[in-house]
């Protein structure tokens, strides 16, 4: 007993919901949106490069490969909670919370994350 076929193959159907995620994402994503998510892009390209690194060529300072790995997982969550209540869709989730007001924020958990970073670095 075979299942039902299906006119096209799992490969096409796969490409064909890819390339509809992404037009709709190029389409009804606001600028400020995109941008924020190629910096998230960057820190998950830099986490994995020196997770990378440590793995395949040294972990000697070990407590500098935990500062830098550290870095990039804070800033990331700091960034996602930055995309998350500056979405427009989000509004009524955030009422109280200006774009002005969550970016600041953003920037002054950025310049703590960094401090405490940095004097773990030694």
């Amino acid at each position: 007993m075979a299942g039902p076929k299906s006119s096209k193959p799992a490969s096409s159907a796969t490409t064909e919901a890819v390339s509809s995620l992404w037009k709709s994402y190029t389409e009804q994503t606001p600028d400020r949106l995109k941008f924020i998510d190629a910096f998230l892009v960057f820190i998950i390209l830099s986490g994995v490069t020196q997770f990378l690194y440590c793995v395949l060529v040294t972990n000697f300072p070990f407590n500098a490969f935990l500062a830098g790995f550290s870095s990039s997982v804070g800033q990331f969550v700091l960034t996602a909670s930055l995309r998350s209540q500056v979405n427009p869709e989000n509004r009524s989730e955030f009422k109280e919370v200006s774009p002005e007001r969550a970016f600041a924020d953003f920037a002054l958990g950025s310049i703590v994350l960094h401090f405490f970073v940095y004097n773990f670095l030694g």
